[in-house]
């Protein structure tokens, strides 16, 4: 079984360990001091040892599909020349870095953030369909608004073409490898979803069109590495009744596979936006902190409706309460059908937890992923791989991330992904005091 320090080949790119720095939002967007904000973010986790860093989400189109605030876009090959700089940092540690390619379709911020659709009245979502009938509700009562436009089958070959394009631009850059986000409720969830897919065209089967970006990534960008989350909708409501079950995530990990997809992340998911993303605790520091009050009123259309969404994501924290390694037996089942990496992430807090899922313990665990990673512990530890790689044998390596999720709600007004809650600040700055970071 492997190690967490032993090296890992994926599509020809060999990353020096099976840690990495997950996709998270990095809030940088695309002004005068955006590469610099992707580099504060990105280059500790790779100067303490991480073996893969990937930069979040970023937007394929430079107009729509932004899930959030300040999202970076990568639609412009001039303003993606200027990231080489952060990739050369990275690469100045020995580490690889990926770039996650994304548009968020219905989930896009025309739809759910009211400032920003009084800014853009004439934007509207790209849909894989027309919405489902849950959405048109919404609609109806004031709780979101949809314009849709939905895609013809010409449309989704340009926007497959348009992540071929960034892509390419991508690999100029220096970036190692390309990751599609495929959950979340993106564009490439929708199209894979039967809930949000009713499609009769070829793309009303949604592989095609991973198989069609697929396609254009190889045309544009050559042999880089190609990775790609994929959902389970094991976490949708009990009405939603047409959903991706986990063996429907397994089948489509296994015809990525055959494909030429080099490596796969499988998520349980929901087919909504909502605390499955992020489980653990109700934020509500964060939604009492009167620094965003205001942003949180202009982002979801008044004081009142704030309170409304804050009261949801009370309610939901008790169905989604934090799990650990909320995503290993989905990860088992794949790694089982397909003879490409899986790469493991959701809910891992601790290098034991690190241990048993690539196998390497005294149990007779089967092994579940071939790298795993973290993403929100990396708000509160910029530097946790040196605690997880070159930790004392004898120590308790855990992050100090408590998955309270005051990190989380503050982004939905454009506020960067940063730690704020104090006891874990405290613990971290000990940590730092103690050399913890200093990486051997």
């Amino acid at each position: 079984m492997p190690r967490l320090s032993d090296p890992l080949d994926v599509g020809g790119v060999r990353i020096r360990n099976r840690l990495y720095r997950a996709p998270l939002l990095e809030c940088a967007g695309n002004g005068d001091g955006a590469v610099d904000a992707l580099i504060a973010d990105l280059e500790p986790a790779a100067a303490a040892g991480a073996g893969l860093v990937c930069q979040g989400a970023t937007i394929v189109r430079g107009e729509g599909g932004c899930a959030a605030p300040n999202m970076t876009r990568v639609h412009d090959p001039a303003f993606v020349a200027r990231l080489s700089r952060l990739t050369d940092r990275i690469h100045d540690h020995g580490a690889a870095i990926a770039i996650q390619l994304e548009h968020g379709g219905l989930r896009s911020m025309e739809t759910w953030h009211a400032g920003y659709r009084a800014a853009h009245p004439g934007l509207r979502q790209l849909a894989v369909s027309r919405p489902p009938a849950f959405f048109r509700l919404l609609d109806r009562c004031g709780v979101l608004s949809y314009d849709p436009h939905v895609l013809s089958t010409a449309e989704v070959y340009g926007l497959a073409a348009d992540f071929g394009r960034s892509a390419a631009y991508a690999v100029d850059a220096g970036y190692d490898a390309i990751h599609l986000a495929g959950a979340n409720m993106g564009i490439v969830q929708q199209f894979l979803s039967p809930y949000y897919n009713r499609r009769t065209d070829e793309f009303g089967d949604g592989v095609r069109f991973l198989e069609v970006v697929h396609d254009e990534i190889r045309e544009r960008a050559g042999d880089v590495p190609l990775l790609s989350k994929v959902p389970a909708e094991t976490e949708a409501p009990p009405f939603v009744r047409r959903r991706l079950s986990a063996v429907d995530a397994v089948e489509i990990c296994r015809r990525l596979a055959d494909v030429g997809y080099d490596a796969l992340v499988p998520v349980r998911a929901s087919v909504f936006w909502d605390m499955s993303v992020v489980r653990g605790a109700h934020p509500a520091r964060a939604w009492r902190d009167e620094r965003f009050r205001e942003g949180y009123a202009e982002a979801f259309g008044g004081r009142l409706r704030a309170r409304l969404v804050a009261m949801g994501t009370r309610i939901e924290s008790w169905r989604y309460g934090f799990e650990p390694a909320w995503n290993a037996d989905l990860c088992r089942a794949v790694r089982r059908a397909v003879d490409v990496p899986v790469l493991a992430e959701g809910g891992i807090r601790s290098r034991d937890e690190i241990d048993r899922l690539l196998g390497d313990t005294a149990s007779d665990a089967e092994q579940a992923c071939d790298a795993a990673g973290m993403a929100r512990p990396f708000y509160a530890e910029p530097r946790l791989p040196a605690r997880l790689l070159d930790r004392d044998p004898s120590s308790d390596a855990v992050a100090v991330c408590e998955s309270c999720n005051n990190c989380a709600i503050p982004q939905a007004t454009g506020a960067p992904g940063v730690c704020r809650t104090p006891v874990v600040l405290r613990r971290s700055g000990e940590l730092r005091r103690e050399g913890a970071y200093d990486r051997q």
